[in-house]
């Protein structure tokens, strides 16, 4: 088989492939069971292999990049115009050959082991946290149901339910009291999987020299820089940082047509994650710039008091992720007065 170009449609069990020759006639169809995939690999020329960047892309990815071919990833939805017909498995590796080979299609970076154990960290401390909160929303709740009412947040439950419990006058039966004892327990012990989980990320923040230099860049620590360097991989697979700053999602929407360009907010594209840590370190910065001296006027001085604190907030999250792209692509360290030689 004279096989150039193969889209590779991935699923849990049955996978569909749909190979091309030079010419871009259709080679091969073929529906492949989940231990049949790497012998057809292992078996075929190297060639260009393109997927959808979704659930296990990285692991065939590297995989098939092991066995000499050349793997490009795609968001799904620039494929999706490349669906002919009713979607099926042979179309949908149809349209992933037919995506992978146009010349201005976007590729997503292939993740290392190491980045997506790190991102793995980040997923489950994010979900420990997040059952936190619903934990101690649900202990409030209940209290609120026997005329008990507790103030938000966590700490709030974690300091006053020993108090109701100890308070034999408040009317609560012995079974609820030992629900919310239970309840509590579970509520701190989420607490201290997450600090676990926290402890870990930030030791191999220590342990990674990119990441210690993005968290040189105000508005980002360990936890933004170790999630952004493993989300990234090599900085030089993007452009410029606009491009960065695009990829997550932190730069304008455009609705433009007939020669009027028209900007609106921001894209929220890309990891929603990554963009709410960007977003949440700016605001950081922002609450702690007016009691620096030059504050008036400064670039966020003068953003501040023309525009909304939350457009300032996007704004500087934008700027850092440029900041760290150069960073990373050049292996350089953080400076505060930095100017360009075109500037100067």
């Amino acid at each position: 088989m004279n096989i150039t170009a193969v889209g590779f449609d991935l699923a849990k069990s049955v996978f569909q492939v749909h190979g091309v020759d030079q010419e871009g006639r259709a080679s091969v169809k073929k529906q492949l069971k989940r231990a049949q995939v790497a012998v057809f690999f292992a078996n075929l020329p190297p060639c260009l292999v393109g997927m959808e960047a979704c659930s296990s892309a990285h692991y065939w990815a590297r995989k098939f990049q092991a066995l000499g071919h050349t793997v490009r990833l795609m968001a799904p939805q620039f494929v999706k115009p490349y669906v002919k017909t009713n979607k099926t498995d042979a179309a949908d590796a149809e349209a992933i050959c037919e995506a992978v080979n146009r010349p201005g299609m976007r590729f997503v970076p292939i993740k290392s082991i190491e980045s997506q154990t790190l991102l793995a960290l980040h997923r489950a401390r994010q979900g420990f946290i997040k059952s936190r909160v619903a934990q101690t929303n649900q202990i409030r709740g209940l209290l609120a149901e026997f005329g008990i009412v507790v103030p938000q947040g966590a700490r709030n439950i974690e300091a006053r339910i020993p108090d109701v419990l100890e308070d034999a006058e408040n009317g609560l039966p012995v079974n609820f009291r030992q629900l919310l004892l239970r309840l509590l327990e579970h509520s701190r012990q989420l607490r201290r999987q997450a600090e676990e989980v926290e402890a870990e990320i930030k030791r191999w923040h220590e342990h990674n020299d990119a990441s210690r230099r993005v968290a040189e860049i105000p508005g980002i620590g360990a936890l933004t820089a170790s999630a952004l360097v493993a989300s990234i991989g090599d900085a030089k697979a993007f452009a410029n940082g606009r491009q960065l700053a695009a990829w997550m999602g932190l730069v304008p929407r455009q609705y433009s047509s007939g020669g009027k360009p028209k900007l609106l907010g921001i894209s929220k594209r890309g990891d929603k994650y990554l963009r709410g840590l960007m977003i949440h370190g700016a605001r950081s910065v922002i609450l702690r710039a007016k009691a620096k001296p030059g504050y008036a006027e400064s670039w966020l001085g003068r953003l501040l008091a023309r525009r909304h604190v939350n457009v300032a907030a996007c704004a500087l999250a934008n700027h850092n992720a440029r900041v760290a792209w150069a960073l990373l692509a050049h292996k350089r360290h953080y400076r505060t007065a930095y100017t360009t030689a075109e500037a100067a």
